[in-house]
């Protein structure tokens, strides 16, 4: 029976380039990159992306079996998560297809997992050791995602070796202890600027688990167009662009498992933002919150806020009157609006994600403010009013285009911060290029979040980040991900030319 790849491939041509001035290991007269000297790995690096907590290596190189074992113990044994995981890892790490070698016995043939914890939630990530050095190889974890973030460090400690064909863990016996700096660790892609397929942020989530992120901010709607099916509202998806880039009801579940209301606006030429002096408006807001709590089960909502521009409520009459009749300002009316639509989120239980700087003082206390403002200096003042944050610096963190802690030294506010995220707003991005421009550059942003801040400051970034860096850009080329080289233009365009991919 012909593999499933025949059904789409007729012929397979290889050119040799059998030619004149053809010579082996030589490619367009260079020397092949896996003989050029200066592509050597510096053995002095970790090759881990993002560097653990604490880790101690050895010299020796270990063999893994092919058919490597898992025997899982503790209260998550049974976890449908960590089985899916663990056959997903399986596949990462024996990705190539070889005939059977002639040993007969593996240094590492079995992986035991212990996992104290049945709770799926992701809280208490901890992951003790790996791999062991003898037969077996021995991971502890308080939860399932601690093993989960432990397969992807013991993946990427996992070479092939192309001569012998066999899978390797090189500089054994490994002992690592690891947990992430900041349990919020995010990527934000937009989908209302251009439509992205459900296959494509698949592929998008896949990816963030290679470098430990570990939350989706689904920017899904904007005043650009809602390709959003809500039950409660039908007719919002009509101001989708097309009726072929829509996201239905069951295309949100299974991401999870895996003009439409002309009311709305203030007249027909006044269209954002949304009529505020109608409860018509908040009805909508509240169905709206509603329908995306049955399909995201999750805490947090970002609400927006930010960038509101409430001149035309003013050239609106009956908004004009409204405003009048109580004495409120536009200012007033867009407080009036972000704090009741902070009240039907909380009344959800909900927490709202909002900004800070128009009126931090009337923020609701549960809320997360979330800054993209260039410089850290609204960090701290948020901290200082006792709400937890999240840190979207634009300068450096928005992707389409400094630590978290960064002038935050009081202790107890340092802990409100409760991590970071990285922004791929959809302008300029879609199908064609969203993993170009997330990778690697997210993964700065990944380790900053994750290791320690002594283990990745205080060094020359170009002599130990930026191989680690590179390298980490192949390892997502060589499982798909479309990441660009690191050196170019923002990490974002092809490369130049012709070469390795480890020098580019």
């Amino acid at each position: 029976m012909p593999s499933e790849s025949g059904h789409y491939l007729r012929r397979l041509f290889v050119l040799l380039a059998l030619l004149p001035g053809f010579s082996p290991g030589l490619v367009d007269g260079r020397r092949a990159p896996e003989t050029d000297p200066s592509l050597r790995l510096d053995e002095s690096l970790v090759y881990l992306w993002p560097l653990p907590t604490e880790y101690r290596y050895g010299n020796r190189t270990l063999t893994v079996d092919p058919n490597l074992m898992f025997h899982l113990q503790g209260a998550g044994e049974n976890s449908s998560i960590l089985g899916e995981a663990l056959e997903r890892y399986r596949n990462i790490i024996f990705r190539h297809r070889t005939r059977l070698s002639g040993r007969s016995s593996f240094d590492l043939g079995k992986l035991t997992i212990i996992v104290a914890s049945d709770d799926e939630t992701g809280a208490g990530i901890q992951m003790k050791s790996i791999p062991s050095g003898g037969q077996i190889a021995k991971f502890h974890a308080d939860t399932i995602y601690g093993i989960i973030r432990g397969l992807e460090t013991f993946s990427q400690l996992c070479t092939f070796n192309y001569k012998t064909k066999e899978v390797e863990v090189h500089n054994a016996p490994w002992y690592i202890s690891d947990r992430p700096r900041f349990p919020f660790r995010g990527l934000l892609i937009d989908t209302s600027r251009h439509y992205l397929p459900v296959n494509v942020i698949k592929q998008v989530i896949d990816s963030m688990s290679y470098a430990k992120l570990n939350v989706l901010h689904w920017h899904i709607v904007d005043e650009q167009s809602f390709p959003l099916e809500v039950p409660s509202y039908p007719d919002l998806w009509n101001g989708s662009y097309t009726k072929w880039e829509r996201f239905t009801v069951e295309d949100a579940y299974e991401l999870v498992e895996g003009v439409a209301y002309p009311d709305l606006w203030p007249s027909p030429t006044c269209r954002e933002p949304l009529d505020v002096s109608k409860d018509f408006t908040f009805s909508v807001l509240s169905g709206i919150l509603k329908d995306m709590h049955k399909i995201f089960p999750f805490e947090l909502f970002h609400l927006g806020g930010d960038e509101v521009n409430a001149d035309c409520w003013n050239s609106t009459p009956h908004v004009k009157q409204w405003l009048e009749q109580r004495n409120m300002t536009t200012k007033d009316a867009y407080q009036y609006f972000v704090l009741r639509a902070q009240e039907i989120a909380a009344a959800q239980n909900r927490t709202p994600g909002e900004t800070f700087n128009t009126f931090a003082a009337k923020l609701h206390p549960q809320t997360v403010v979330h800054n993209w403002l260039v410089g850290s200096w609204s960090l701290p003042k948020v901290v200082a009013k006792g709400l937890r944050c999240i840190m979207s610096n634009q300068g450096e963190w928005y992707l389409d285009h400094l630590d978290p802690l960064e002038g935050i030294d009081d202790a107890s506010q340092q802990k409100l911060v409760i991590g970071g995220e990285v922004c791929m707003w959809g302008e300029t991005a879609d199908t064609s290029d969203i993993q170009q421009t997330i990778w690697p550059r997210a993964a700065a942003a990944a380790e900053r979040l994750w290791s320690p801040r002594e283990t990745t400051s205080g060094e020359d970034p170009n002599s130990t980040a930026l191989p680690r860096l590179e390298y980490f850009r192949c390892l997502l080329n060589r499982r798909g991900v479309a990441a660009a080289p690191v050196t170019n233009f923002y990490a974002r365009r092809p490369p130049y030319g012709p070469g390795s991919c480890y020098a580019q």
